[in-house]
This record gives structure tokens, sequence and C-alpha cells, in this order.
């Protein structure tokens, strides 16, 4: 594909205009040959345009680039995302049932589906048309499914779980397993809540690999549209995940959580139960929350408070053996 082509698909400014080479593909910058374009979207990177081979790289509108061919743009990460998109063809799985697959004469499930190889479709299931179901999917009755959903295999979707449009789940995932609910007997033993509640998925989630998302102990549990969901994250019992939020991997919520709009969660963040994340937050990597955060912070640490004083915390940490001895020396010596 000609560099000029891209450049318009992309709706980036090529720099010069007349350059026009052919590019087969995209390349991380130490890799990338003269034939492929690559990307800097963090500054720690930019180094590496003095020394890649790339045929041509997306950088922003002024990133000083002098030795060859720009495409320059806003937002240079959702460029490249684009770009990639542009050589590489997903998988594609011909519709049709395996002969394998179990799916029950009640199910109703709409044109053009794949169902793989020894696939399970419980009774009273919903799916709508476009639908791609891995080897192995299982889902259990009751379950109602939007347009475009792609589960790979070994997903699960417990009974009466909900989910929208254009939803992705990766290996392993499972929707609407019990959330941890137990009561002490009156003899001190554990004894089961029955967890009668459901989950239920907006539209244009994705979900990685390993995730679970509990189901409400009563009521839901709610994942908003656009949500992005790391492997290896739990999402706990009545918990609500609001609108393009983000949970990185290894994260944890406690059942009850409420989390706002545009939130990160880094990796391995802990929220305790029963609190609230407000919108546009940031929870830095292994940070512990504890209680209620207000929108449009940055907080840090375990437990987690702001994120600029924890940095001084930490600063100030690595000094204290000076300061102690410097205390002492200071100090008057008692009298006798």
């Amino acid at each position: 594909m000609k560099l000029r082509e891209i450049a318009a698909r992309l709706e980036a400014r090529l720099d010069p205009p007349e350059a026009d080479a052919e590019i087969s593909g995209v390349a991380p910058i130490e890799s990338a040959a003269y034939d492929q374009i690559t990307f800097i979207a963090n500054p720690k990177y930019a180094a590496g345009a003095a020394t890649t081979k790339a045929g041509a790289i997306i950088v922003e509108e002024n990133f000083a680039l002098r030795d060859r061919p720009a495409l320059r743009t806003r937002n240079p990460q959702y460029a490249y995302a684009r770009a990639v998109e542009l050589f590489h063809r997903a998988p594609q799985y011909p519709p049709g049932v395996h002969p394998t697959a179990v799916v029950d004469p009640s199910a109703r499930i709409g044109r053009n589906a794949s169902i793989g190889a020894c696939v399970v479709i419980d009774a009273g299931v919903e799916i709508g048309e476009n639908c791609t179901l891995l080897p192995q999917v299982v889902i259990y009755r009751d379950v109602k499914i939007g347009r475009n959903f792609v589960a790979h295999s070994h997903v699960s979707i417990r009974e009466g779980s909900v989910i929208g449009n254009n939803v992705l789940l990766h290996n392993g995932v499972v929707i609407g397993s019990d959330g941890f609910g137990f009561a002490k007997d009156n003899a001190g033993n554990w004894y089961k809540i029955p967890q009668t509640g459901n989950v239920v998925i907006e539209d244009d989630v994705e979900i990685q690999a390993g995730s679970c998302i509990s189901r409400g102990s009563l009521g839901e549990t709610r994942i908003g549209r656009g949500v992005k969901i790391d492997n290896l994250v739990h999402v706990a019992h009545n918990c609500t995940v609001s609108e393009n939020s983000m949970l990185c991997a290894q994260v944890g919520l406690a059942g009850s959580t409420e989390v706002g709009r545009n939130v990160i969660l880094a990796g391995q963040v802990g929220v305790a139960g029963h609190c609230r994340i407000g919108d546009g937050v940031i929870v830095t990597a292994q940070s512990g929350t504890h209680g209620d955060i207000p929108p449009g912070v940055m907080i840090s640490g375990s437990p987690a408070f702001d994120h600029k004083q924890w940095m001084r915390s930490v600063a100030a940490f690595s000094k204290l053996p000076d300061i102690v001895k410097a205390f002492r020396a200071a100090r008057p010596e008692k009298k006798s």
C-alpha cells in the first residue's frame, strides 16, 4: 500500500507530501524495515526515531523528524491502531454449526452464526446475528446476547446473564458465577447465601482471558458500555463499572463497588467493598483503596492516597536514616 493512501485513510498529514513509498506493514520501532511504518506515542521512545529503519513514522503534529517521512496526527496511538487494521486480517470463521455442538431446540440464534466444536447452548438462550462461538463455549439457560458477539474457547456464561451488542470475551472468561457470599450459622459455621441475581454487560465491552464477573447476590452486577477489562480481573457481586472505564490485569473489586465513568485502575489494584470511585479517577498499580474516592483524582499506595503526596512520602521515606542521624546529632546531650 502506498504511503499516501495510508495517510489518507488515517487522516494524517504526510510530511513531506511528495513521499509515496510502498509499505507492506507495521512493526515496532526497533525492528521495523524500510518498507514498514512504526509509531511514537510515548516520549521515552523518541530517541528511536534516529535509529529506526522504518520507511515512515506516525508521530504527533509537532514532533521533530527530518530524515524520513512522517505521518503527523494529534493521536499517534489511535492512528497506529488503525494502521495495523489496514494490514492485519482477523481470523474469519464460516457460518455453520459443528456436528459436535449441543444446541437446545428452544434456543434462538440469529443469522450467520458460527458455532464451533463441543459448544453447549442451553434452553431459552437468545443470541443475535453474526455470533462466533469458538470450541467448548458453554452458555447456560435463559442467557440473552446481542449482535456481533464473539466468545473464544472455554468461555462460560451462567444462567440469566444479559449481554449487549459487539461484546468480545477472550479465553476462559466466566460471566455470572456465584458471588462470594456466606453467613455464619448459630454454630459458627459458614452458610452459603443464595446468589440469585445476574450480570448485565452493555454494548462494546471487551473482557480478556481468565477474568470473572460474579452475579449479584440480589439484583445485578453491571459492566457499562465500552468498558475494557484485562486478563485475570475479578469483579465481585453487585459491582457497577460505568462507561469507558478500564480495569487492568489482576484488579480485584470487592462486592458492591461502584466505579464511575472513564476510570483507570492499573495492574493489581484492590478495591474494598461498598466503595464509590468517582468519574475520571486513576489508581496506580498495586494500590489498595479503602474508602470513597472523589472524581478526577489520581491516587497511589496501600492504603491509597493522593498520588503527589504519595510521591513525596516515598521520597521522604528513603531519606529517613539521614534525617534520624541529623536529628540525633543536633539533639543536646542529657546532663547526668
